[in-house]
């Protein structure tokens, strides 16, 4: 969990550059925060560094409000160690899940705990304003919710439903969101919570919460694919996310796996989001429930969530759109296990909330489309954080940037930079 996003980080007002921690100290605190509760004689073993010095570091420690002594632990044959526990709860962070058609956001703790959760649909794509209106609207309500305040905020992680370039994580592809073109828009967000800003690609993070939070857990090397209005793939390789040259891996859904299909928005014929996104399956359901009037979705308001609730209901036409969804979907996941044989394949997004009924003749496909020997050891398997993934993986990119560099935390009352 090494990840640095230095690159992606926009700083508000409290900058990396303040305070004053040392390495061991770092080091420390990421080993109490990796155990949870821990003696310091068991931090000396672990950090091959004196008690004594030990003892120093973590005087320093008790100050900053993320660690406290929660009593005596077991006895190895002298006095009973005092254990030291990582408070969780000291501090919040809010990740924020922007998406075509909706807007997220959640406040996590230092364990990525979803403790408010706000959401609305908006059409992002098209109004960039309201966007940003909506987005600080969720925020604080989060935040009072929550009723720790700003002093209390690590920072914001914003998913994106767009490549991110490093060099400008403000500013979004015009192919997927042209009336976004031009716009630095994270300066609103510094200057109303005075906290460092963050920014990555959406499945890039919903990889990563997986990685930290659900079915990634322990797994190094492992691809997430997110089926929502678009499609998109965060790979994990080696333990860290993987971007590509230029920011852009994991564009799953601009793969063309019919030359004679429907034409993208992004110019492309026959891409993969033009069968298994979102409006697509819309698209498709409308096309057949003429000729299914006994269907539940005769009649209803036809959107992924009724969809996908048809089909586990039993639904005959609905499950014949979730297997169809997953015959496309199959034929791009099958290169991607022959070209990168990751460990696992976790299917998020809402349509994953079907479980075996898509991941079946998921699985079936990239048999039949794949090297035995690339998908032999791959597990598919369905989120298991459901419609928090996103927006837990925004906040997850600021914890792992404040455990690489501690002076991200906030300092608390009384306690002053050195």
């Amino acid at each position: 969990m090494g990840l640095r996003p230095d690159s992606l980080l926009k700083a508000g007002s409290r900058q990396a550059s303040e305070g004053g921690s040392s390495p061991l100290s770092d080091l420390l605190l990421r080993l109490i925060w990796q155990q949870r509760r821990v003696s310091r004689a068991d931090l000396a073993r672990r950090a091959d560094i004196s008690r004594s010095t030990v003892s120093d570091l973590v005087k320093d420690l008790l100050r900053t409000g993320l660690v406290a002594e929660v009593g005596a632990g077991q006895s190895r044959g002298g006095r009973r160690p005092i254990v030291l526990e990582f408070q969780d709860e000291a501090f919040g962070i809010l990740g924020v899940d922007i998406g075509a058609a909706h807007v997220a956001v959640a406040l996590t703790d230092l364990r990525g705990q979803v403790l408010a959760w706000k959401h609305a649909r908006h059409g992002v794509r098209s109004d960039p304003e309201g966007t940003r209106r909506i987005i600080a609207e969720l925020s604080d309500g989060c935040l009072a919710r929550w009723g720790g305040g700003t002093g209390r905020l690590v920072g914001v992680g914003i998913a994106v439903p767009s490549p991110v370039n490093l060099a400008q994580p403000g500013v979004l592809s015009e192919v997927v969101l042209p009336a976004w073109r031009g716009r630095d828009w994270l300066d609103d967000l510094q200057v109303r919570y005075g906290v460092p800003v963050l920014v990555d690609n959406d499945a890039n993070l919903g990889a990563l919460a997986e990685r930290w939070w659900g079915a990634g857990l322990g797994v190094d090397d492992f691809v997430y694919i997110k089926v929502a209005t678009g499609i998109g793939a965060g790979q994990i390789v080696g333990g860290e996310i993987y971007r590509g040259a230029t920011g852009i891996a994991g564009e799953v859904g601009h793969l063309v796996i019919d030359p004679l299909g429907p034409k993208c928005p992004c110019g492309l014929d026959g891409c993969l989001t033009t069968f298994v996104g979102s409006q697509a399956l819309i698209e498709r359901a409308a096309a057949l429930v003429e000729k299914h009037p006994e269907s539940a979705l005769a009649g209803s308001d036809l959107t992924v969530e009724s969809m996908a609730n048809a089909a586990l209901a039993g639904d005959l036409l609905a499950r014949q759109i979730v297997h169809e969804a997953a015959e496309h979907l199959g034929i791009a996941v099958a290169g991607i296990v022959s070209m990168l044989n990751p460990a696992m394949v976790i299917v998020g997004g809402g349509l994953a909330r079907v479980g075996d009924l898509l991941l079946d003749p998921l699985r079936d496909v990239i048999g039949r489309r794949s090297l035995i020997t690339s998908v032999a050891g791959t597990q598919v398997r369905a989120s298991e954080l459901g419609e928090h993934a996103t927006a837990q993986g925004a906040a997850t990119i600021v914890l792992q940037a404040a455990l690489d560099d501690p002076r991200l935390f906030p300092k608390p009352q009384g306690v002053r930079s050195q």
